[in-house]
């Protein structure tokens, strides 16, 4: 009889050759180079050990602000987004009037290119002509010309609103999650005099809790790639009051062409990101079932 496995490994070939060609090389690349003073195509690599890890984290201070926004950014998304998203989703699942057209309205953000949310969210808040502006100015504010994004004050919190309050994707996989409850369960509760508030908390959430799981790893991953919004709207500015991991790589390998130094911090990232879905995994003990 013919061994099983060696079929299993030759259907398996393909993928696994290209998974390595794809993500397993470059991600080697990336590790291995970060041990080296590496400043473009045509310069002379040479090996420094330890010496970029150490210098980011003992005196960059700008990788140091890039850590800091980039994990209080992480917190948040997998807190306060999630929590907005499942919030709603508990709402709209009993069906209230207008529970489709909110459905819809919410989920928009997250359908339409980011690029165009950032040009969206610039004259939005516009010192001159945004309506944030022109809304506190019509409240009696006559001189009020602030400028959110950049000014060092508000520009951290501007930008953390462009993306924190609109959880559509999450209220989605949620929703559709609950529609996987029997009702049975929910009727039995209910049988026994249990309120459509405690179903809520001692019935759905449980029962939610792979999900729940699966989107604070979707919106903290989220927060480790964030570019495009943070690019167009401060370019982590001002100062570095809004620098995070990816933008402070870009800058580092496509600007500064330190390609052994970016490579430092995307190591750095990568390492945050593995925490982060283990760490997930771990505290939502994902893939158990508690039927």
């Amino acid at each position: 009889m013919t061994n099983p496995k060696k079929w299993i490994f030759l259907f398996l070939f393909p993928s696994l050759a290209l998974f390595a060609a794809i993500f397993a090389y470059p991600i080697g690349m990336i590790f291995g180079s970060s041990f080296f003073n590496w400043r473009g195509m045509s310069s002379t690599i040479s090996f420094v050990g330890l010496q970029n890890f150490i210098k980011l984290f003992s005196t960059d201070a700008t990788f140091h602000k890039a850590m800091l926004n980039t994990v209080v950014w992480v917190a948040l998304q997998s807190t306060v987004h999630v929590a907005l998203g499942a919030l709603l989703a508990l709402i709209l699942v009993k069906k209230p009037f207008g529970w489709k057209a909110v459905r819809t309205a919410y989920m928009f953000p997250n359908i339409i290119s980011l690029a165009v949310l950032g040009i969206v969210y610039l004259n939005l808040f516009n010192p001159q002509h945004g309506i944030v502006n022109v809304i506190v100015r019509a409240l009696g504010f006559e001189d009020f010309n602030h400028n959110w994004y950049f000014d060092s004050s508000t520009s951290f919190g501007t930008v953390t609103f462009t993306w924190l309050a609109f959880a559509g994707l999450v209220t989605i996989l949620v929703m559709a999650e609950i529609a996987t409850i029997s009702d049975e369960i929910y009727e039995a509760a209910y049988i026994d005099g249990a309120s459509d508030f405690q179903v809520d908390i001692h019935i759905k959430l449980p029962l939610l809790r792979n999900i729940l799981g699966t989107c604070v790893i979707l919106s903290a991953t989220s927060m480790l790639k964030e570019f495009e919004l943070i690019y167009l709207t401060t370019g982590g500015g001002p100062d570095i009051a809004t620098m995070n991991l990816p933008l402070y790589i870009y800058k580092t390998s496509i600007i500064e062409h330190n390609y052994g130094y970016a490579n430092t911090i995307s190591s750095v990232t990568i390492l945050l990101g593995i925490v982060v879905i283990v760490g997930v995994n771990r505290l939502f003990r994902m893939g158990r079932s508690d039927i």
